[in-house]
């Protein structure tokens, strides 16, 4: 029951932009989630460094589309760090990411940045409502950040 209050209480946000959150990777990023079909939901930056792709969990109904990031650095085997990006840090996801929709840039002192047309939850219609996610990804420093605008 504490979902459904806290994707309310996220889609009454105030209207200024606030950090969407970035956490490590659980369950949530298994195989199983990867939205269909994949060629449309995933994409490789820096020469197949960074890629991110959207999970769709299915539930709960009005927040369950996330976006996977595996990227730089490298941890001591080799392995890239694995990171969920959500509307809350407790896991409640986005009502859509229009993933085709996506705009990459590069800028070397803050790294790669998409913008990706997203939909927030609207408990009041019941239907999403437009916003754009921002995802920077700094492969040198390892800093992850997330940005959400109405």
């Amino acid at each position: 029951m504490i979902r459904p209050v806290l994707i309310a209480a996220a889609a009454l946000a105030p209207l200024s932009g606030h950090a969407a959150a970035v956490r490590q990777c659980d369950g949530t990023a298994s195989a199983w989630n990867l939205a269909e079909p994949w060629e449309q939901h995933s994409a490789s930056y820096a020469q197949g460094a960074i890629r991110v792709a959207v999970l769709d969990t299915i539930e709960p109904a009005g927040a369950p589309v996330q976006l996977l990031v595996l990227a730089p650095p490298l941890d001591e085997i080799g392995a890239r760090r694995c990171r969920i990006v959500s509307l809350s840090a407790e896991g409640s996801g986005f009502y859509d990411l229009d993933f085709p929709g996506r705009k990459g840039s590069y800028d070397p002192a803050r790294g790669l940045t998409l913008t990706i047309p997203a939909k927030r939850f609207d408990p009041r219609s019941g239907q999403g409502r437009p916003a754009t996610l921002t995802v920077t990804i700094d492969q040198n420093s390892g800093a992850i950040a997330a940005d959400l605008v109405p």
